[in-house]
């Protein structure tokens, strides 16, 4: 079942109830609503004058539900995690932690390869100049000791946005507001689906800087920014002023989970697939498979 991602810009007091989640509005008159919360797959806290109750949150987290606050520049911040977040977690945290660098090594390869592809087929759908990504794609070694990924986004970013002079920069010009807000959401949803595989996302195969609580969801979302870039890019195009960050274009964004991808021969709804691929991720530090599957972009 797709999860629902509900998005609160508004003042609210928040509860439970019924194993609902009840919305409660300071608007006189205004009725209160009512949503399972066991259908909830990502709460995202927009406004400071929104009051949860401790119930609603130990709910919320027993259900595997992501919560997501915003800071002052209504971008997300902080992503609540659960101690348990599945039975054999002892054991699979041991796995992570015992996986030999060559592993790693062989892991991060096939992320990068698996994330120029998508960047080449992308491309390809927009008819630019793709060729370069998909034969880069299978040119990555081992640790990506080439950096092929540097080499191919800046190919990528040169040439996907009619947008003169645009660069990919977290601080730069629209439409990197939107790509920053999008790349959030699904930072939190892949975090999500690790805790959820009972993996540590602050300990990457790749990423590891001791600052950094979601290393591994650094590492494990490379593949799947596509999706993000794509639904950015319908957005340019299709919007009349993408300049500031609107309830409207957050909404669109909020989208992400429930998007298509096509992940192992079958479609499935990217929520889920983040899930095939943290398993995935688990049976190879538990050395039951060398492959991690990710989504490949059509």
């Amino acid at each position: 079942m797709i999860k629902r991602s509900l998005f609160f810009a508004n003042p609210a007091y928040l509860s439970t109830k019924n194993e609902q989640l009840v919305v409660s509005f300071p608007e006189e008159g205004k009725e209160d609503k009512t949503v399972p919360i066991e259908d909830i797959g990502m709460v995202i806290l927009e406004n400071p004058q929104i009051t949860l109750t401790n119930g609603l949150i130990t709910k919320l987290i027993q259900n595997k539900a992501a919560v997501v606050n915003c800071d002052k520049q209504h971008l997300p911040c902080s992503i609540l995690q659960p101690l348990v977040g599945h039975t054999e977690q002892t054991e699979r945290f041991s796995a992570q932690l015992s996986a030999s660098l060559p592993l790693k090594k062989n892991l991060w390869q096939q992320t990068i390869s698996a994330k120029i592809n998508n960047q080449g087929q992308h491309l390809f759908k927009r008819n630019k100049n793709h060729k370069k990504l998909v034969r880069w794609a299978g040119e990555v070694k081992s640790g990506d000791t080439e950096n092929h990924e540097a080499v191919a986004a800046a190919h990528y970013w040169q040439n996907l946005f009619d947008i003169e002079g645009f660069t990919r920069y977290r601080h730069g010009d629209p439409p990197n507001n939107l790509l920053n807000y999008g790349y959030a959401i699904l930072r939190a949803i892949t975090a999500r689906a690790l805790i959820s595989s009972g993996l540590l996302p602050g300990v990457g195969i790749f990423h590891h800087n001791k600052y950094n609580a979601f290393a591994l969801a650094d590492d494990i979302m490379e593949p799947y920014r596509i999706y993000v870039d794509d639904l950015v890019y319908e957005m340019v195009v299709t919007e009349k002023n993408i300049d500031e960050l609107t309830t409207d274009l957050k909404s669109q964004l909020l989208k992400i989970p429930a998007l298509d991808v096509f992940i192992d021969g079958k479609w499935s709804p990217l929520m889920v697939a983040l899930s095939r691929t943290t398993n995935s991720l688990y049976e190879c530090f538990a050395n039951l498979s060398r492959r991690i599957l990710y989504p490949v972009y059509q």
